[in-house]
């Protein structure tokens, strides 16, 4: 199984996506910031590449 590195443009959204729902519904964190928004703490999220899902292609 070969793991690339970088995402398409809708694994990148869906990531994104599926995370910020998981903040909005009360999950904790995974980095220390000021940021409220769901949508742009997800988006830090996976900037410091700290979410723990995983693309299957």
């Amino acid at each position: 199984m070969i793991f690339l590195e970088e995402y398409t443009r809708y694994e990148k959204s869906r990531i994104i996506g599926a995370r910020a729902l998981q903040i909005s519904m009360g999950a904790p964190p995974l980095i220390k910031s000021r940021e409220t928004s769901p949508i742009n703490l997800a988006k830090l999220e996976f900037e410091k590449d700290v979410i723990p899902i995983t693309v299957v292609r």
